[in-house]
């Protein structure tokens, strides 16, 4: 029994220095010997330089042999001189061995490619083997950066309702505010269900995509597209666009664009006319001539009719009033059309058609009452006709206009050059682009203008958040200002979306003696979600006597 006892001790004994072995050796070769680490910043914009850190630190007291240090960079990276995302670096460079205490940083270098918001995620493995072990371990982590924007403007210039069936035109504007260059630009169209390709120019592959290939900063460019919609009236279509960059094969997302459209609705058979047009759109200051056609669709003749038309609402300007055959009633603002002036309403057959006209405008100037609501101004009638009552209601165009300035001396660039400008030499500028919207609220809004030669941007824009606005197409030398939407009374009675840009003038011999122009005139487009009618106005250009600059006199803008 003694025996038993003692062989059971030993053997609780010998189990247990095992085991304690066993555990101590566990935590002496433990992976958290080796402290690993990758840093860099956690936000970063498209193609901006990135440096990735990684630190390892021999937190333990042996020593460990043979590291290998394996760094990968994020999907679709730029490298400097590297053609591979897996970089190995052995102890040719690292050392034979990494000793207790010892902490080493090495550097990696990229740019990064992809959307705003993407996430980009570096990786680093350190392997290694423990001294008098053949056991290889192994450390890892990773580092994740943000893009948090992309200086790229990519949007569609497209009317937001299209005709069904009919030939129309659009385009797809791109421009690059990125301090980097970027290579094997594309882009990719998906086109909504019923659209048909015509052409496009340039030409398109498949009629789908584009090679943009090298995009420089301040550089843009253009795709105008032709084709047909089909669909039922009030049906919503979107097309979409991808601007990317091949890298090795793959196509890497750089920015999408969407725009919707509405299969428009055909025009309504009315019994007014205004203008000529059975469906008028007015604008402030129009004079209006109404014609008001009549037809009898009963089995009998008509005879001594009355017709009254009223006039109601503040924007006409009841003075201007002409009714050649009527009488007009200021104090019930209404017109009294009677038979003995009228021949058809003496008598009128079945089946025949009479007309009775008048003219009048509308006021040129509307008092804004509820400021950033819209106002959606309208014109109404009211017709009685023995006993039938038709009432009519003309929409009212908002006032969209764009003020174009040009300054030598301001406080947001600050520019420089000789003034008067030299034949030769750079003198830069600054054009102003303030718009206003004064009634509806206007949508899909756009102000362009055309540099002309001897003109450069200098990618200089304020604001800043602006610059995602502004494309330039180098071909066609054609500023786009995409400002979207506007509501009513922007920058008149509220603030409203403003620009600046700098451009650069080198001018030539044949300007010596001149003015040098520095814009073409900027021109104002946009569609009033009130009267769904596209408007339009225009600015004057501006050259270099800079009408707006009281530091600038008539003779430090001719050229020399």
């Amino acid at each position: 029994m003694k025996r038993k006892f003692t062989i059971l001790i030993v053997l609780s004994t010998l189990l247990l220095g095992i085991g304690g072995y066993w555990y101590s050796q566990k935590n002496i070769y433990s992976k958290e010997v080796l402290r690993l680490e990758i840093r860099g910043p956690s936000e970063i914009d498209l193609a901006s330089e990135v440096e990735y850190l990684v630190t390892y630190k021999n937190n333990g007291n042996f020593r460990l042999e043979e590291p290998r240090l394996i760094f990968e960079y994020p999907t679709y990276s730029i490298l400097e001189s590297e053609n591979s995302l897996r970089k190995e670096i052995g102890p040719e460079e690292l050392g034979e061995a990494i000793y207790p205490g010892e902490e080493k940083t090495i550097r990696f270098k990229a740019r990064l490619l992809g959307k705003e918001g993407e996430a980009k995620t570096a990786k680093a493995w350190l392997k290694y083997r423990f001294k008098n072990l053949s056991a290889q371990y192994e450390s890892a982590t990773t580092f994740t950066t943000i893009i948090s924007k992309v200086p790229l403007s990519f949007s569609f210039d497209l009317p937001s309702w299209i005709e069904a069936g009919k030939d129309f035109k659009f385009r797809l504007n791109y421009f690059s505010n990125t301090d980097f260059p970027l290579t094997d630009l594309g882009i990719r169209i998906v086109y909504p269900e019923g659209f048909e390709f015509k052409n496009s120019t340039p030409k398109a592959l498949e009629g789908k995509e584009w090679n943009i290939g090298l995009l420089n900063r301040a550089d843009g460019g253009r795709i105008e597209i032709s084709g047909f919609l089909n669909g039922k009236i009030n049906e919503e279509k979107i097309f979409r666009a991808e601007l990317g960059s091949w890298q090795n094969g793959e196509f890497v997302l750089l920015k999408e664009a969407f725009k919707g459209v509405e299969i428009a609705k055909p025009n309504l058979n009315i019994i007014q006319q205004i203008n000529g047009n059975l469906n008028y759109t007015a604008n402030f200051g129009d004079l209006l001539h109404y014609e008001i056609f009549f037809k009898n669709l009963g089995q009998e003749s008509l005879n001594n009719l009355y017709m009254l038309v009223r006039l109601e609402g503040d924007l006409f300007d009841l003075n201007s009033v002409k009714a050649p055959t009527g009488e007009f009633k200021k104090g019930d603002n209404s017109i009294l059309f009677d038979w003995s002036k009228n021949p058809y309403l003496a008598f009128l057959k079945t089946q025949e058609e009479g007309k009775v006209d008048f003219w009048v405008e509308i006021k040129k100037e509307w008092q804004i009452f509820d400021v950033g609501k819209d106002q959606n101004p309208i014109l109404k009638d009211t017709i009685i006709l023995s006993q039938l009552t038709e009432e009519f209601e003309t929409k009212v165009n908002s006032r969209l206009e764009v003020i174009q300035k040009g300054y030598f001396q301001d406080e947001v660039f600050g520019n420089s050059g000789p003034l008067p400008p030299r034949t030769g030499e750079k003198t830069t500028y600054t054009i102003i682009w303030q718009v206003k919207n004064y009634y509806s609220q206007v949508k899909n809004v756009k102000v362009k203008a055309v540099l002309p030669q001897g003109v450069e941007l200098t990618g200089k824009i304020f604001p800043e958040e602006q610059s995602q606005k502004f494309t330039f197409d180098s071909a066609s030398r054609e500023i786009v200002w995409d400002i979207g939407d506007l509501e009513p009374g922007a920058g008149t009675l509220l603030s409203s979306p403003g620009i600046a840009f700098q451009v650069a003038l080198i001018p030539s011999q044949n300007q010596i003696g001149s003015k040098a122009l520095l814009t073409q005139e900027a021109r104002i487009t946009g569609e009033d979600q009130w009267t769904e009618q596209v408007l339009e106005t225009i600015s004057s250009e501006i050259d270099t006597g800079l009408p707006d600059d009281d530091t600038v006199s008539e003779e430090m803008g001719i050229v020399r």
